[in-house]
């Protein structure tokens, strides 16, 4: 019983590497995601998507493509969002899912102080939304048991 157990997770562990490789296009990390029921695996998925939709708003904000760049940064929350509910589930990856948000609110603050002022205020809101998320994480983490 022990072999097909760790048969599994070395399976389990070679699709999410192959899931998460940076050559796999965002639109299939999408329909990857919908078509996973494992919630760990969703969280991880999630985490991925966000992270490389905000590496595309970076980009996009650099080549002067504000509307792009907000919409991919919308894009980022909302995926954040669905890995932190994700984590919920079972609690495995909290600990991922609020370093990874962490992580990316550093880059967007990073991100924030080379943009116009025009273009900071959306921005600000994502940092704002995920660090809601983030202290939602940690809360969930440690909890009081009183």
């Amino acid at each position: 019983m022990r072999t097909v157990e760790r048969l599994f997770v070395v399976v389990s562990l070679a699709v999410l590497a192959s899931a998460i490789s940076k050559d796999v296009p965002v639109e299939e990390l999408k329909a990857r995601l919908q078509s996973t029921n494992n919630p760990d695996e969703k969280a991880k998925l999630c985490v991925v998507i966000a992270e490389r939709e905000l590496a595309d708003a970076d980009k996009l904000f650099q080549a002067g493509n504000s509307s792009q760049a907000q919409a991919a940064v919308r894009e980022a929350v909302t995926y954040s969002g669905q890995a932190r509910d994700a984590a919920d589930v079972t609690g495995h990856r909290a600990k991922d899912t609020e370093i990874a948000v962490r992580k990316m609110i550093h880059r967007l603050t990073d991100m924030k102080r080379s943009l116009s002022f025009e273009d900071q205020g959306p921005v600000q809101s994502a940092i704002d939304q995920m660090e809601k998320m983030r202290t939602d994480l940690l809360n969930r983490m440690f909890k009081s048991t009183k």
